[in-house]
């Protein structure tokens, strides 16, 4: 009797170890079952990196420019004759009222001679006219004349005068053509070309012709740049920017903004801008081109995100935004400077907002992502 309990208790004990092990087994694998599930479906949803907006900070815009003389004129011949002399050549300093050419105006001196001949015998049937007209009129007092006769004889007095004025303005003019065979500097400056050649003919008025010189004053520039019509209200008069030349590599000159057009040119969509450059040492030469390196602060509340966070569509510029939750949603958001590498918002997001990095196409809001950390160099890391 005592050995049957005895194996009935072993028995009863072999059973009760069986069970639990195939009861800790069967737990064992419904967990296993249940975290691969999880991790199935944590691997089933989209792995996004995400990014946090940075506050925009000051930045430099580098525009082209065309560079132009302070003044600049081409100096034409204001009377037909041959080139006598001349005194001034390419690189010449000059200053205002300095003579640069004489003309041989053989034609014009034989016309201011005739001038003065016409002059002189105007003046002579002038005084003829008045002697005439004083006789005529006293022999009216005495009713010798008829009234008709005196007033003829006034009225020839009256033509004689005008003769007189008329041939008196003809010699000023011919003398002042006469002068200008004299050619002289309007403005002190720099001579930046000459076609003056001696015993070439030289007609006047002719705008086909090439100018005998061409004046600068290179003493300070004028440098025109092109500045988009976004940008073109945040530069300001006073404003100061930097000069940077091919001739001069790696030195920079001061700018300082001085107008705008005032308006928007229709094709560019730009407004030109001028800024004024000192030049004493005349390093800087006018017709040539430069970089400007114009600084423009930032809007307040303005955030940049990486250029390639930006969806565009049909319902605009958009960024994904990964909630607490792991969920999408997408933001509707105002662009402003487009900068390549990072781009301007200026509204629709804020600075704790975690914005997907490289949004997938499929990507579609309500979606459960998955978030990674971004590599190295493209943007802020997820709080």
């Amino acid at each position: 009797m005592l050995d049957f309990l005895k194996r009935h208790r072993w028995l009863a004990g072999s059973v009760f170890a069986v069970v639990l092990v195939l009861g800790g087994g069967l737990a064992a694998r419904s967990i296993a079952d249940a975290e691969l599930a999880e991790a199935a479906r944590a691997n089933a949803r989209p792995v996004v990196a995400v990014v946090l907006p940075k506050p925009a900070e000051e930045t430099v815009l580098t525009l082209p420019g065309t560079i132009a003389a302070r003044n600049e004129a081409a100096i034409n011949a204001r009377t037909s004759g041959y080139v006598a002399r001349w005194y001034a050549d390419i690189g010449d300093t000059i200053r205002a009222g300095q003579t640069l050419a004489v003309l041989d105006t053989p034609e014009v001196a034989q016309q201011l001679a005739q001038a003065k001949a016409d002059l002189q015998l105007a003046v002579a049937n002038r005084a003829l006219a008045a002697t005439t007209a004083e006789r005529w009129t006293a022999l009216r007092a005495k009713d010798a004349v008829s009234q008709q006769e005196t007033d003829e004889k006034q009225g020839r007095l009256a033509a004689a005068s005008a003769s007189v004025n008329s041939a008196r303005a003809n010699v000023s003019r011919l003398a002042t053509l006469a002068n200008y065979a004299r050619i002289r500097a309007p403005f002190s400056g720099v001579v930046t070309s000459r076609s003056a050649q001696l015993g070439a003919l030289v007609s006047a008025g002719n705008p086909a012709g090439q100018p005998l010189f061409t004046i600068a004053d290179v003493s300070s520039l004028r440098v025109y740049v092109r500045v988009p019509q976004s940008l073109a209200g945040q530069i300001t008069r006073g404003a100061k920017a930097t000069l940077s030349l091919p001739e001069y590599p790696g030195e920079n000159f001061e700018a300082v903004m001085v107008r705008d057009a005032g308006a928007v040119e229709r094709g560019s969509g730009s407004v030109l801008t001028e800024f004024a450059v000192s030049n004493p040492q005349r390093r800087l030469k006018p017709g040539g081109f430069a970089s400007l390196a114009i600084p423009f602060m930032a809007r307040p509340g303005t955030l940049t995100l990486p250029g390639s966070s930006l969806i565009t569509g049909p319902n605009g510029p958009m960024v994904a935004v990964v909630g607490k939750n792991g969920r999408v949603a997408m933001r509707k958001v105002s662009v402003g400077r487009d900068e390549g590498k990072t781009i301007e918002i200026l509204t629709g997001i804020a600075p704790t907002d975690r914005i997907v990095l490289t949004p997938p196409d499929a990507l579609a809001p309500g979606d459960l992502v998955r978030v990674v950390a971004p590599k190295k160099g493209t943007g802020n890391a997820p709080r």
